[in-house]
């Protein structure tokens, strides 16, 4: 399926499926390999899925953050790789919304659209490894940056830099093919293996005026741009939930037509062990729970986007609680499924031809960088003492 957003017959949703079935046939084996999905990357640029999120005036679908969740799911079902990249990519694109001028979004939501551009990252909060100075008529940058997920083969590239004269991190949008960028394909995480999250570095790359974001500068009271921290942590609750989802129906799968019941369980099929059955009911159940925490969470944050600069701290910080409070459950429940679902399945299913651990892994590596410790005191703080969570690149 080759299409743009201008003439595409079909909705987004049947888009995402048919480039999920794609992804599919090749998943396993390109876990086990690692690097850089060429070929699939440019398999989304063709969906035309990247201009999802961008207004129809500037030749995109203009779809909502709905939308965008949904599409993430479906491809996490078959490919967490995939889908953390593409929710990156919209990720990125939401930030020059939230940072840039009106002129710096239509033009780079324009160019996105007519290249089919993919965006990649060097953006991490946590990392200060990256400093910029200004020469008098531009800005060089110089460091190194980590995680940062889809800079390799991307067209663009977000970027957060310390700066000495400024009190707020730097921010700028740069071809991520100019001089001086040497992208590294170091990730070597047993998770996540094809999202490209490894380091940037910076040679002394010009960065023009234009291409810094200064909307922050120019308002600093406004909220709106905080919340790309919420669109951040949504993403990863899709890709969360998505994988999960996925593994619960590899593992039913195999149950049907390959498992064998135990020899004392009285059973001819594996289907009708009544330990086997436990095993899938409390997981849906779980998995239902996540699913309907999750919809709630998108609901209100799709209500504090629209409030744009008439956001209030309140309101931010409720969206940013049932955020937290979808995202400590799914992490939960994924953790639980992508590793029960081996009980259910039976020792078979531990065969490298299957692949089935890499749901496991992928939760795993995913979870381990944000700890729902933490977001369950922030619940705690909220629900016991009124207390909203700060404003942090988490929260």
């Amino acid at each position: 399926m080759n299409l743009s957003p201008k003439d595409a017959k079909h909705d987004y949703l049947d888009i995402a499926l048919d480039l999920a079935r794609k992804l599919e046939k090749t998943a396993i084996d390109r876990d086990k390999q690692g690097g850089t999905a060429k070929k699939e990357r440019d398999l989304i640029r063709e969906s035309g899925l990247l201009s999802l999120i961008i207004p129809k005036a500037l030749g995109g679908y203009g779809e909502n953050w709905k939308a965008v969740c949904q599409t993430i799911r479906e491809l996490a079902k078959v490919d967490g790789s995939m889908a953390h990249l593409l929710g990156y990519h919209f990720l990125c694109l939401a930030s020059v919304h939230l940072y840039g001028t009106k002129q710096q979004k239509d033009q780079l939501y324009k160019e996105t659209v007519e290249h089919r551009q993919f965006w990649g990252n060097a953006f991490n909060p946590r990392d200060e490894g990256l400093a910029v100075t200004n020469d008098g008529t531009n800005w060089r940058l110089n460091g190194k940056k980590t995680f940062c997920s889809g800079a390799n083969d991307s067209d663009r590239l977000l970027i957060s830099a310390k700066s000495p004269n400024r009190e707020r991190p730097f921010i700028a949008v740069i071809p991520s093919k100019r001089t001086g960028i040497v992208i590294h394909d170091d990730w070597d995480s047993f998770g996540q293996r094809q999202t490209d999250s490894g380091s940037v570095i910076f040679h002394n790359v010009l960065i023009e005026e234009k291409e810094v974001l200064l909307f922050y500068e120019q308002f600093p009271d406004n909220l709106f741009p905080t919340l790309r921290t919420h669109i951040a942590q949504l993403i990863i609750l899709h890709v969360l939930l998505g994988i999960a989802e996925g593994a619960f129906e590899k593992a039913k799968d195999y149950t049907k037509t390959k498992s064998r019941p135990w020899l004392t369980s009285g059973v001819e099929k594996a289907v009708d062990d009544p330990f086997t059955v436990y095993q899938y009911g409390d997981l849906f159940v779980k998995l239902q729970a996540s699913n309907a925490l999750t919809q709630k969470a998108v609901d209100v944050f799709q209500q504090a986007w629209d409030k744009k600069s008439k956001l209030t701290i309140e309101e931010r910080g409720e969206c940013g609680i049932h955020i937290a409070i979808a995202k400590v459950t799914v992490s939960k429940t994924a953790l639980e499924v992508t590793n029960r679902m081996f009980e259910v399945m039976g020792a078979r299913a531990t065969s490298g031809q299957y692949g089935y651990d890499r749901f496991w892994r992928n939760i795993r590596t995913h979870t381990l960088h944000d700890p729902i410790d933490y977001k369950i005191r922030d619940i705690g703080n909220w629900a016991l003492n009124d207390q909203l969570p700060p404003i942090t690149p988490y929260s």
